[in-house]
């Protein structure tokens, strides 16, 4: 997943903002205790997060893949007043996990969390939305971009991650697992969207970057 020399991600970590005391508990408590850590959006990227949602200032965001709470705590960081963040896993096991960390960060008011099939759940939510993370299953990826579009406002943005996929983008056609079509599917959907502009950010693994015309 890692793209960069460690010695310059370490580089980078040093030289960029703390976590908060709630996010390196939750960091430390993900990798402890809950299967495939290495889903968590962790310091480097979860400051970038954070500092997208404040430089927008966003009213309303909707998280597809919430995990243990990590990135939703980010962007919830630079919502403005009154705004909500609206997150959705498929997997409730995790959810007294993410409630304990949402209510130590202070966020009850800030974050709602909806637990099931994102595919029914996502036109249940009126939106508009100002940003849209999409970090969930990867063979659903274009399918969450075609439910949330005209949910998005003109000139927000939708963010999704992994795009990268740990490099296997780039290997062979023929030695392609499913997952790996899917991520590069809708990496050319975006492309050539012609009501988005985008940019793929190698930033850990992979960021796409997408703002609605």
């Amino acid at each position: 997943m890692e793209f960069l020399d460690p010695a310059l991600t370490d580089y980078s970590e040093k030289h960029t903002t703390e976590e908060s005391t709630v996010l390196q508990q939750l960091n430390r408590e993900t990798h402890a205790n809950v299967l495939m850590p290495r889903m968590l959006s962790g310091h480097l990227q979860g400051r970038l997060l954070s500092m997208f949602s404040y430089m927008i200032r966003p009213k309303s965001i909707l998280e597809i893949g919430t995990y243990t709470g990590y990135s939703a705590i980010c962007f919830a960081e630079g919502l403005a007043d009154g705004g909500i963040l609206h997150t959705i896993d498929i997997n409730d096991e995790l959810e007294p996990l993410v409630k304990k960390y949402i209510s130590l960060a202070a966020m009850e008011n800030k974050i709602q969390t909806h637990y099931g099939d994102a595919r029914t759940i996502i036109p249940s939510l009126p939106g508009p939305f100002d940003i849209v993370f999409i970090d969930a299953d990867k063979i659903n990826y274009s399918i969450y971009y075609d439910l949330v579009f005209e949910k998005v406002r003109t000139g927000g943005f939708i963010i999704a991650d992994n795009v990268l996929w740990s490099g296997k983008v780039l290997d062979p056609n023929d030695k392609l697992d499913k997952d790996t079509i899917a991520i590069k599917s809708f990496n050319e959907k975006i492309l050539h969207d012609n009501r988005v502009e985008n940019i793929l950010l190698p930033v850990r693994d992979g960021l796409m970057v997408v703002r609605k015309r």
